[in-house]
């Protein structure tokens, strides 16, 4: 069964593609991976040219899903000196 949150219509997660992570329209590609690609320093022009599957949407989705979720999430964070 795939599930889509209700604003990131791009953005599937299947429990039976990529171990259930989001991934941008059902394409085994990873959110992770986009982000990952782009943390790198690989421009959207370059990650479009690497994979012409994606489409310049695929990447303003993921950056605001991923957003989106960290807003939504707790994480525990220690005081460093």
């Amino acid at each position: 069964m795939k599930y889509v949150h209700p604003r990131y219509q791009r953005i599937i997660i299947d429990p039976d593609v990529c171990a259930g992570k989001p991934c941008i329209r059902s394409l085994r590609f990873p959110v992770t991976s986009l982000l990952a690609y782009l943390s790198s320093g690989v421009s959207y022009d370059e990650l479009l040219a690497e994979f012409p599957f994606l489409e310049r949407e695929d990447i303003f989705e993921a950056l605001s899903f991923s957003s989106e979720m960290l807003h939504e999430s707790f994480f525990p964070l220690q005081k460093v000196a």
